[in-house]
């Protein structure tokens, strides 16, 4: 039995899949297997994986259900003690396992242990930005405010699930969030600040997609209902940092009316995300797109992400 299940869910993703299951199999920690889970592809990864020699990795198809379906089809797979997630575009650097599961067994109350990350684009090449989660400890309150975890940085233990739950296959976004929260309603939560994963912006990433985010928004209340209510009066913070995030995916697409819109409605939803440096950034940049358009913003951006790659000293 491997000591760690590492689950990747794949539909349509084979132009960074290779990459991707190449930095697991880089891992110095080496005691584990690879779950990766066509989701209904129809590209050509049944050949692909017909071709991989190492026999930790195994194929699992299903008909296409969803990503919380496929990550549960891991989980119901897997025989670690141990459960990492992996989205198919994203990269770990080749310490993760080792230092995360070592968290672990030294503190055997966690629930699970996440990781900071650094954004890379679609080619591999660093965007020089880091980030670093506030999620750690007793993190309930935290993360129902602002949910900081990445998927790819996750290490859950298997009791850990089978208390909780896996995730919830009728939420087509935020599903990653809702676990966590369950989670953090009874486990402490740990946390590695060194950045061990690289997180991929990419055209197709699906949390660019905000007019499907917007309709999924009624999960806030659906969190809010499970949890403590002397916990009620963050869910206006909630809203507001929801709208933040949908903003800049409104940016990240050329709609800087919609963006401001959004801008407008977290600061009704909490005015003290005004003073934020979140709302500050995201002002900025909705003014740039606005002079500049969406070719000059596209400039500064593409500018910046240079001059961020340069003085950087991360290599990936």
């Amino acid at each position: 039995m491997s000591c760690c299940s590492i689950i990747i869910p794949a539909y349509n993703a084979i132009k960074y899949l290779p990459e991707t299951l190449e930095s697991v199999l880089k891992q110095t920690f080496t005691d584990f297997e690879v779950l990766i889970i066509n989701d209904g592809s129809f590209d050509n990864i049944v050949e692909w994986a017909a071709d991989i020699k190492d026999s930790r990795v195994k194929l699992i198809s299903q008909t296409n259900q969803g990503v919380s379906a496929a990550r549960n089809t891991g989980i119901a797979e897997a025989k670690g003690e141990y459960i990492a997630f992996l989205d198919a575009d994203d990269l770990w650097e080749p310490t993760k396992l080792e230092k995360q599961l070592q968290c672990l067994m030294n503190n055997p109350s966690l629930g699970f242990v996440h990781t900071a990350m650094l954004l890379i684009d679609g080619e591999g090449k660093s965007l020089g930005r880091k980030f670093t989660s506030n999620i750690e400890g007793e993190a309930l309150k935290p993360l129902l405010e602002n949910n900081t975890v990445v998927t790819s940085s996750v290490i859950v233990t298997r009791n850990c699930l089978e208390t909780v739950g896996n995730f919830n296959k009728n939420l087509s976004f935020s599903e990653d969030w809702e676990l966590w929260v369950r989670i953090a309603s009874r486990y402490p939560i740990g946390l590695i600040k060194e950045p061990l994963v690289f997180y991929r912006l990419h055209a197709n990433n699906t949390t660019r997609n905000w007019q499907m985010f917007e309709k999924d928004l009624s999960i806030i209340e659906q969190i809010f209902e499970s949890v403590p209510q002397e916990l009620s009066y963050l869910k206006n913070r909630t809203y507001a940092y929801a709208k933040i995030f949908l903003a800049w995916k409104a940016l990240q697409t050329g709609y800087s009316q919609q963006a401001a819109y959004f801008r407008n409605q977290a600061i009704k939803h909490y005015l003290k995300v005004l003073f934020s440096p979140q709302l500050i950034r995201l002002s900025l940049a909705i003014a740039l797109l606005g002079i500049f358009g969406n070719e000059g913003f596209n400039r500064i951006q593409s500018l910046i992400y240079t001059i961020r790659r340069r003085v950087s000293t991360v290599k990936i």
